[in-house]
């Protein structure tokens, strides 16, 4: 892409190689600013608090550190302004209209601000008509950067690692004191997951490389059963540690309901395990990441 003024562009500055990064202080853009910064890639990480300790921490790496709200379009195209390729993210606060109007606002800075190519981290099963709040609002954030004059790429991770935990002191199986992993889910039923270090390396190599690598992607490192998950804890662990499946209907929020009934249907993630690792390389299993979340 020239840097060609387009009406309601911004006067562009000098174009350079950065790598802009939408929510760079949390968990997934904390990922991406990472691995790029690893490859020598310099990042311009976009966040709304530049004094935060996380912003800090990446400003000391090398990263260069700007405010702006994804909220308002005006503060985050001049965020974006002379940035090549950029990374994007939307949450769910506020639910999904709301997520939907951010996600406008991001392509719409985009667009404004000419960068060259965007990377979005959506949600598996985005494309699939799941009826989850959270996953449609995705999509729609997908259409309409596809329907946009951006050259753009999509990562669509699977369950989070991170969202994994057991609790010590809960009541085993057997009625008795112990460490159990609760999730409501029947027990049978496998979940594909990945490793928030690894949607940052995916991501980061779909924007280093555009020309070589997918347009869409569904991205997972392991794939195991409540049982299989809990054993996975007790060899990080070193002590027993038992799946407790359990009701959907104690779920705080219809969201969160409508995933996890989702999981239970046939083939509900549908990762590319092939081009997982061809991003990746060889992706974080749950045992070896729970290795290393005990050990933090």
């Amino acid at each position: 892409m020239t840097d060609t003024t387009i009406p309601g562009a911004l006067t562009p500055r000098r174009r350079t190689d950065t790598v802009a990064v939408i929510g760079a202080t949390g968990q997934q853009g904390g990922a991406v600013a990472t691995s790029l910064l690893e490859a020598g890639i310099p990042v311009r990480a976009v966040t709304r608090s530049a004094t935060s300790a996380a912003a800090q921490a990446l400003l000391s790496r090398g990263a260069d550190v700007v405010e702006a709200d994804l909220e308002d379009t005006d503060s985050t195209a001049a965020a974006l302004d002379g940035a090549r390729r950029v990374f994007g993210m939307t949450s769910m606060d506020g639910g999904a209209e709301a997520e939907f109007s951010r996600g406008r606002s991001l392509v719409d800075a985009a667009v404004r601000a000419g960068v060259d190519h965007m990377v979005f981290s959506s949600v598996g099963g985005a494309d699939r008509d799941t009826g989850v709040p959270h996953f449609e609002s995705k999509w729609e954030v997908e259409r309409y950067l596809a329907a946009s004059p951006l050259s753009a790429a999509v990562v669509r991770p699977t369950f989070f690692m991170e969202n994994l935990a057991v609790q010590d002191g809960a009541v085993d199986p057997d009625g008795a004191p112990g460490t159990v992993l609760p999730l409501p889910l029947p027990d049978e039923v496998p979940l594909q997951m990945i490793a928030v270090a690894d949607i940052g390396a995916a991501a980061a190599g779909m924007l280093i490389d555009p020309t070589s690598t997918p347009s869409a992607v569904e991205i997972a490192g392991d794939e195991r059963t409540g049982s299989q998950m809990a054993d996975a804890f007790a060899a990080a662990l070193d002590r027993p540690v038992h799946y407790t499946p359990l009701p959907t209907s104690g779920l705080p929020s219809e969201d969160l309901r409508a995933m996890f009934t989702w999981f239970t249907e046939p083939v509900a993630y549908r990762a590319d395990w092939e081009l997982t690792h061809a991003l990746v390389g060889e992706p974080m299993t749950l045992k070896r990441w729970a290795r290393g979340a005990v050990a933090a």
